[in-house]
């Protein structure tokens, strides 16, 4: 279903806005496989074992695999298909106590602060050849120790800002004081739980709060993943590192895999992956484990519009309303939303057709007040 304005023939060759694709920024020490990862997500060739520039990041973007859109497109007779896409930067740092350096340095810490989610990449594997910055295999410490990198960058953002509002405090006017004064608390009391060694992601914090905080982007209050970059003589033992570190750090989602097989499995055909796949004893998936529990982490949602020229899927976070999800295809048909046309897709699928879902009465009418959930298809109409 083609979004299409309603009563002003004029805006009929609209133009779709393209969605803002998810910003991920995969990051880990030296060594960790964090370039291979990016490989195997983005297709790219980027080099592997000597990479460690933190001033010029590997940036690609991965295509979010969805079959839905192959068999819409069909229904639809579509020209093309526009999957939704994640932005993808591979950065690494240096932890204290390194020969490298101290810490994270504040070009990476920049393309942190604008990432949606964070992709830790742990190493878990033994290579002689290619030695440990810190000189040996301990997750935990790897994880502990990046945790408190992001920790001491956030206390020094809260102290810059607590200081900021603390002076303009001394001169804002009564009807000001009260809302800076608030924040001040709020800060205060986020800053007193970090050097606590609570993350912000673990505070209770809220609603109000965290819109509050959510411009400063602060690093601990980031969703973020963990993977477990194995050996292909672990591969067995897969499941197993993954539950140990899923018991260790709750508040993570933590997948294994084997970031250099799956690199090397994109040189083979469909047929050839799988039967060394087998051989190997490794899990089919993987890769696209990691990108659909990326969407998962961020409580993002597909929708999805039809029509001759174009199939294509659309991501807003969980809980968006249907002018808001408008707004996302193009900011007009958020300004002067009407009402959306809505059927499931698996409605649409048995049916076989728009036409016939409208008989069956499958396709409902909804207004500002629906709420978007994935797998919709959403034909949206609205007024200029």
């Amino acid at each position: 279903m083609a979004a299409r304005p309603v009563g002003d023939p004029a805006h009929e060759m609209l133009q779709l806005k393209l969605p803002l694709p998810m910003k991920a920024a995969i990051v880990g020490l030296r060594h960790s496989g964090k370039t291979t990862l990016f490989n195997a997500l983005t297709g790219g060739l980027a080099e592997v074992g000597s990479y460690s520039s933190a001033l010029r990041p590997n940036i690609g973007v991965r295509k979010v695999d969805d079959p839905r859109l192959e068999v819409l497109a069909r229904i639809s007779h579509s020209a093309r298909m526009v999957p939704a896409e994640i932005n993808v930067t591979d950065v690494n740092y240096a932890p204290r106590g390194s020969h490298d350096g101290g810490g994270i340095s504040a070009e990476v810490l920049g393309y942190l602060s604008t990432a949606d989610a964070l992709l830790q990449v742990v190493r878990c594997f033994a290579d002689p050849s290619v030695p440990h910055p810190l000189g040996s295999i301990d997750p935990v410490r790897d994880i502990d120790s990046f945790d408190l990198e992001l920790t001491f960058a956030d206390l020094a953002v809260l102290e810059r800002r607590l200081l900021r509002v603390q002076d303009r405090l001394k001169s804002a006017k009564p009807s000001e004081r009260a809302s800076q004064q608030a924040e001040v608390v709020l800060l205060e009391r986020v800053k007193g739980e970090l050097e606590r060694d609570v993350p912000i992601r673990s505070q209770s914090l809220s609603s109000e709060d965290r819109r509050t905080l959510a411009g400063y982007q602060l690093l601990t209050a980031k969703p973020m993943m963990l993977l477990a970059n194995i050996g292909d003589t672990e591969l067995d033992r897969a499941s197993e590192i993954e539950q140990h570190l899923s018991n260790r750090y709750p508040c993570f989602r933590v997948l294994s895999l084997c970031a250099r097989l799956e690199m090397e499995l994109l040189e083979l055909n469909s047929e050839e992956a799988a039967e060394y796949r087998e051989a190997m004893n490794a899990a089919p998936g993987a890769i696209d484990k990691v990108v659909s529990e990326s969407l998962r982490l961020l409580g993002l949602v597909t929708f999805l519009t039809i029509g001759s020229d174009e199939t294509r899927a659309w991501t807003v976070p969980q809980g968006t309303p249907a002018p808001q999800a408008a707004g996302r295809v193009h900011s007009d048909m958020e300004k002067g939303f009407i009402r959306a046309e809505v059927i499931r897709y698996e409605d649409l699928v048995e049916c076989g057709s728009e036409h016939e879902a409208r008989k069956r009465g499958l396709l409902r009418v909804e207004g500002k007040d629906y709420i978007v959930h994935d797998g919709d298809v959403i034909n949206f109409l609205f007024n200029l």
